[in-house]
Order: C-alpha cells, then structure tokens, then sequence
C-alpha cells in the first residue's frame, strides 16, 4: 500500500504515459487481444489499468497453477517408477520364497539320507556283532569231530537280506 500511496503523491507519474507505455509493449489495443484462461474474463466498463493490473495477476496465478500441475505430473511419474520398483521387489521376494523352500525341500532330503545311513550303519554293526558271536560260540563250542548243526537263529535287519555269496 506504500508504494500506491507514494505513486499517488509523487508529482512526476504522468497515469496516461503509463498506459501509453503498457499499451505499446502489449500488441493489440484492445483487451480482448490478450488470451485469458477459461475461467475468468474482463467486467464491463473496468478501467484499461485495472484490466492489465488483473491480467497481470492472473497470469501470475495460472503460471504457478501450471507449476503445481507440472509437480503433479512429476509426482505420478515418481509413483509409476515406485509401482514398477514395489513390483520388482515382490518378483524377488517371491525368488527368494522359492529359493528358500528349496534349499528347506533339499536340507529334508540330506535329513533323511543321513537318518538312513545311520540305520544301515545300525544294523551293519549288529550284524558285525552276531557274527562275531557265531564265530566264537564256533570256535568254543563242541570238539572238531562232531558236525555242527546249523542254527536256525533269525537275522534282522540289513543281514536278513544279504546273502552269502554278496559277502564273499
């Protein structure tokens, strides 16, 4: 409001060179010569200063408004990027999900072969171990003329289904 006040008092503004001024700068002498936005338009009978002076504001307003648009603009590019980059990263949480219940599917399988081996492992030396027995019950047992009869004891087992000839 200041510097209206002073323009007001200064002897030396001349309004009409003013306008002059503006006039020049502005092709067209007329008002409707200046494209305006859709939504707003001059009043009736304002004055050619209060004309350009909204103009001038207006312009101001619709330049920022497009600003604001263009930061729209920039701001959805920004979300498509995020959405591509959020899909790429449930992709690779996916990967990982898999890869993991394979590496969980292959750890069961290791599991059981282990368990397995122990088993036969097991009844590997329990049959070492009734073998041995035999053996000396054999070598303790009734003089050499006599004829061993063959015992009828059961193996478990691994041995139960070895045969001879796959020990030899």
């Amino acid at each position: 409001m200041a510097s209206v006040e002073q323009l007001r008092r200064r002897e030396g503004v001349n309004l009409v060179q003013l306008e002059a001024d503006i006039s020049s700068v502005r092709p067209g002498s007329s008002l409707t010569s200046i494209a305006l936005p859709d939504y707003v338009e001059h009043t009736e009978g304002v004055t050619r200063v209060g004309a350009l002076s909204a103009e001038a504001v207006i312009r101001d307003y619709e330049s920022a408004a497009k600003e604001i648009e263009a930061m729209g603009t920039e701001l959805i590019d920004a979300a498509q990027k995020c959405e591509a980059l959020t899909a790429q990263v449930h992709d690779a949480i996916a990967f990982m999900r898999e890869t993991a219940a394979g590496y969980r599917e292959e750890g069961r399988k290791i599991f059981k072969r282990i368990e397995e081996c122990a088993l036969f492992t097991e009844d590997v030396r329990k049959t070492c171990e009734q073998v041995k027995r035999r053996m000396a019950e054999v070598s303790v047992g009734p003089s050499p003329d006599e004829e061993l009869a063959p015992e009828d004891s059961e193996l478990a087992g691994i041995a139960a289904k070895v045969t001879m000839n796959e020990v030899r």
